[in-house]
């Protein structure tokens, strides 16, 4: 996949990461990119469908291994439509979660199911961002901010905080052990002051 760049925000339900995912391909646009905003689960016809399966209804609609199964059938959908086109275009895709929170999500915080998780990625996407961008927050902090924008999808707010405190703890592990792909944010400052941050990352890391 040359040409393009492959850029994912992660972090817990309320760090913020989907504005500054928005604000950094508003940037990237500007700096004369060709840039695609993308989601996860969605970003493709189909992954949008899984989307409102995944998200919405009770906290116990599905078990972690069929949700293993259902974001991985997603993400591949959304690679073989919408990143792996846009990168083999040169566009820069810039996309709001990706393979880590299935690692933080089902193969960490609802069992031990990483090595599952792990091993249908290589299987089935074989694909990790050049950088991926992480928005760290207290779990306190992030799960009253999630609250605050209630909607229908909610299920994964639902299980609590010590879910969320569990989930950060797996990002930053995920951090620690690939520090060349990850750069970590502070996500309690200002947006601005989060958004400069960020794009100083990509910049650095990059180019840009």
């Amino acid at each position: 996949m040359a040409g393009g760049r492959f850029i994912s925000f992660e972090g817990i339900d309320g760090s913020g990461k989907s504005t500054q995912a928005r604000r950094l391909a508003a940037a990237l646009t500007h700096a004369g990119h060709r840039v695609i905003a993308t989601r996860e689960p969605g970003g493709s016809s189909g992954a949008e469908e899984i989307r409102r399966l995944l998200l919405e209804g009770a906290t116990d609609r599905w078990s972690a291994e069929t949700e293993i199964l259902l974001f991985t059938a997603a993400r591949r959908d959304h690679l073989e439509r919408t990143i792996r086109p846009a990168l083999d275009r040169g566009a820069w895709v810039v996309t709001d979660r990706f393979a880590d929170s299935t690692r933080v999500y089902q193969g960490v915080t609802r069992g031990d199911l990483r090595a599952v998780v792990d091993r249908l990625h290589d299987l089935m996407i074989g694909v990790e961002p050049d950088l991926t961008v992480l928005i760290d927050i207290d779990p306190a902090e992030g799960l009253t901010r999630a609250r605050a924008r209630a909607g229908a999808e909610m299920r994964f707010e639902d299980m609590g905080i010590a879910v969320q405190a569990r989930m950060r703890a797996a990002f930053l592990d995920l951090a620690a052990a690939a520090p060349a792909r990850f750069a970590v944010i502070d996500g309690a400052q200002p947006a601005d002051a989060v958004a400069a941050q960020v794009l100083a990352a990509v910049t650095a890391r990059l180019g840009g």
